[in-house]
């Protein structure tokens, strides 16, 4: 799914296994293993692995492979790389193992939301993501060998496809009323002390200990409409953008999903199950009354210090076949078999919030400014675009929707050949505009 340019700048590094040293692959083989054998054990000397060259390196590689932005100081991938990553790898590992290291400010940046308000990222330098990525190696496997299944983000092997088929897996054994729950302000509300208490459960290192509090604390440096910077410091949370950031949000909110599942939370008592999406989650159930809504509450707000958005947080009930459950850009309801008018199925397909936000990507690709793109150059753009998207969006039911944006990219792209042709332009005699743009090479969901 293809996102704004600032976004891209500052997406969440997901570590690619495949391409990891076989010595940093063995060690975390190592650490997942001790971590599945001995539930309550605590990793008290972690912080040689961190700073070994190897891990450094190996962070290198992954915050490399992910691009991103320059920081507060100004730094960019490729200045490091021509002065000398060598030296530069060195000179880091020194500052750790002699344990000299002090994290920076964090440069923060908004990027527009779907509802109009803005998100803030915060993006590190580049040397605080390379020493954040060698810490994400190392603790990783150790929490995720206690992560939950019911946890789908920001975790290997587990996708957002994956959390919405169970979704519907839960729906079709008749779990049909849901709390469909929102938190306000998830990554900059955690309260820092509960999860450093959080971490100690499984980590006990002071010096890695030591790290994440500085990443915890670093000042964020923002700029105002007339470019003066101001910095201010952390009191809570952890800023989104940080490579770290993903791993330790779900270490925070894995001690709701445990308790969600314990003898006294209501997967037990109400047969309720619960899906997540790092800060997104909803409870399905077979009646999801009061019970359940105050247990959520009181874990929530009253046991880990977060806040629950009551005006986006509801009740829905999907035997209801007006309702529509909206998660992960996708909505799910019931659905009329076309030919009987009687069977009902679970159908899942893009929001139409969804399909209004690529709308006004598509119009804005192809807006008269783009007037003097060459017709291939601008064709490829789209292609790329749709792509991304529809193999997103290709789970479930997505071909009424597919249908209307081929449909909208068609008449855009007719425009875009209108306004550069100085008469006035028509279609080949022998061809539709339809075969027209497919033999120019636009793609067709």
């Amino acid at each position: 799914m293809e996102r704004s340019k600032t976004e891209e700048q500052v997406r969440e590094l997901s570590i690619k296994e495949a391409t990891l040293p076989e010595k940093v692959r063995l060690w975390r083989a190592k650490l997942s293993t001790k971590a599945k054998q001995e539930k309550r054990y605590r990793f008290y000397s972690l912080y040689g692995l961190i700073s070994h060259p190897e891990t450094l390196r190996a962070a290198w590689q992954q915050v490399r492979a992910n691009a991103g932005a320059a920081g507060v100081d100004g730094i960019s991938l490729e200045q490091i790389e021509h002065q000398g990553l060598e030296r530069w790898l060195e000179e880091l590992g020194t500052e750790l193992s002699h344990k000299t290291y002090r994290c920076q400010a964090v440069r923060r940046v908004y990027i527009p939301k779907a509802n109009g308000k803005l998100r803030p990222l915060g993006i590190p330098t580049i040397r605080d993501r390379v020493v954040q990525c060698a810490v994400l190696l190392v603790m990783e496997p150790i929490f995720e060998t206690d992560f939950e299944d019911c946890s789908y983000g920001f975790r290997p092997q587990r996708n957002a496809h994956q959390a919405l088929e169970k979704i519907r897996e839960h729906l079709r054994a008749g779990k049909s009323e849901i709390y469909d729950a929102d938190l306000e302000g998830y990554f900059d509300s955690i309260p820092h002390e509960k999860l450093i208490a959080c971490i100690r459960m499984r980590v006990v290192d002071s010096s890695v200990l030591k790290l994440i509090r500085q990443w915890l604390k670093a000042p964020v440096q923002e700029e105002d409409e007339q470019g003066k910077k101001r910095i201010r410091r952390n009191s809570s949370g952890t800023p989104q953008g940080g490579v770290i950031s993903p791993l330790l949000a779900n270490i925070y909110l894995h001690w709701f999903d445990r308790i969600f599942h314990s003898k006294q939370g209501p997967a037990q008592w109400a047969n309720a199950a619960l899906v997540r999406y790092a800060d997104d989650f909803v409870v399905l159930a077979r009646h999801a009354g009061t019970r359940i809504e105050s247990f959520i509450t009181e874990k929530l707000e009253g046991w880990l210090g977060l806040k629950i958005n009551r005006q986006k947080t509801r009740i829905v009930k999907l035997r209801i076949k007006e309702q529509r459950l909206e998660f992960l850009g996708y909505q799910i309801g019931l659905g009329t078999d076309l030919k009987t008018r009687q069977h009902y199925y679970w159908r899942l397909e893009p929001s139409t919030q969804s399909l209004r936000r690529e709308l006004d990507k598509i119009r804005d690709l192809t807006a008269a400014r783009h007037g003097a793109t060459p017709l291939p150059e601008l064709i490829g753009r789209l292609n790329r675009h749709l792509k991304g998207w529809a193999n997103y969006y290709r789970l479930g039911h997505p071909r009424a929707t597919f249908r209307k944006v081929n449909w909208y990219v068609q008449r855009r792209v007719e425009r875009h050949l209108r306004r550069r042709s100085q008469r006035p332009w028509k279609t080949p005699a022998d061809l539709t505009l339809y075969q027209y743009l497919r033999r120019l090479g636009l793609l067709y969901l």
